[in-house]
């Protein structure tokens, strides 16, 4: 089996192929959805964002982009095909349903819903309008490493997957946060949050279509100044196909660390496994996208970063102009936000 990377891909449309807008720049996910975007090819055109200053650090970065007056602006604008949005978690599924019911598709960042009331309204939406609901799972998406693992796991380089183990620590950074991020109605809960890169990354590689959360906890160990704060969570669920997911998820990365957070994830195949470490690897490395891969073969570690690229955002540049689904089925990413939303409202609180 060949195991080396073939390379980044390239743009697949020029021009004005592909018009996208920005919006609600609340999280700063939104810079690397519209690098995604426009490395693939497509034309950043509006942004709009009732926070002035939020526009103008934005247009620092894409000096060509127009600053809008309004949404309703982006929204009548025919041209635009797709609009990219972060907005504060438990706004972004009405923003969502807006966007589709004005003709174009959407293109959110993480978590996407905080209910599951929005997560119905956004089917419904969906389903009448036929506009997609994308989801930036980054974690999977946007890291080249994880890219590369689901390469070689589609290819039977492990086996059958029954086992995914993750582990998503964070760094706070309290004081750069804005207010919401302390606010659970406003972010959701550590699990609907960032668990949801978890959940989505279970069900991609183990190739499950549904999973039932068999048990979750969240706690406060750390942060009682910030009550509604959750800085642990994890669980374990299983998938329709018999696959097994654990995850853990926390804000308690020291400052020790060399970068925000030592993401890792461990996939269990019948013929081998294969190890992440995603944005370091501790005390060896300060370079990210490390794969470590055993198998029958024998025992590899693979440096990925640079080499791999983010297939991703071109495969949904052409599922929207095509009307395809190959960079995500909406399915997918209906399911892995209702898995979160499910594992969030029925934890466990530890005290």
């Amino acid at each position: 089996m060949n195991y080396a990377p073939q390379g980044k891909p390239s743009p697949v449309v020029s021009g004005r192929d592909f018009v996208f807008a920005a919006t609600a720049l609340d999280h700063g996910h939104i810079y690397g959805m519209c690098n995604g975007l426009v490395e693939a090819g497509a034309t950043l055109k509006w942004v709009y964002d009732p926070d002035a200053e939020k526009m103008e650090a934005f247009k620092s970065r894409y000096p060509g982009v127009q600053l809008a007056s309004s949404l309703d602006e982006i929204l009548q604008d025919a041209e635009v095909k797709l609009v990219a949005a972060a907005a504060v978690p438990s706004l972004r599924g009405p923003l969502g349903v807006k966007v589709m019911e004005h003709g174009k598709d959407y293109f959110t960042d993480k978590t996407p819903f905080t209910t599951l009331d929005q997560l119905e309204a956004a089917k419904e939406a969906a389903a009448r309008t036929g506009r997609k609901y994308m989801v930036y799972y980054s974690e999977r998406l946007h890291v080249e490493s994880a890219v590369f693992a689901g390469q070689l796991v589609q290819d039977g380089a492990i086996g059958r997957v029954v086992q995914v183990l993750g582990l998503g620590p964070h760094r706070l950074n309290a004081p750069s946060r804005p207010a919401w991020f302390f606010e659970k109605e406003k972010y959701g809960g550590i699990l609907c949050d960032i668990g949801s890169h978890q959940i989505e990354q279970f069900l991609f590689y183990s190739g499950s279509k549904d999973a039932t959360v068999l048990s979750s906890k969240v706690a406060n160990y750390h942060c009682k100044e910030y009550p509604e704060l959750e800085d642990f969570g994890d669980a374990t669920l299983l998938g329709d196909n018999g696959a097994t997911n654990y995850f853990r998820v926390d804000w308690l990365t020291p400052n020790g660390l060399g970068t925000w957070g030592d993401g890792r994830t461990i996939i269990l195949g019948t013929n081998g496994y294969i190890e992440l470490r995603k944005y370091i690897d501790i005390a060896r490395d300060k370079s990210g996208n490390h794969l470590y891969l055993v198998n029958g073969e024998g025992e590899r570690h693979l440096e990925l970063s640079g080499k791999v690229g983010y297939p991703f955002f071109g495969e949904l540049i052409l599922d929207c102009l095509n009307r395809t689904e190959k960079a995500m089925t909406q399915e997918h990413a209906f399911k892995a936000a209702e898995l979160c939303l499910r594992a969030q409202l029925q934890a466990q609180r530890v005290e």
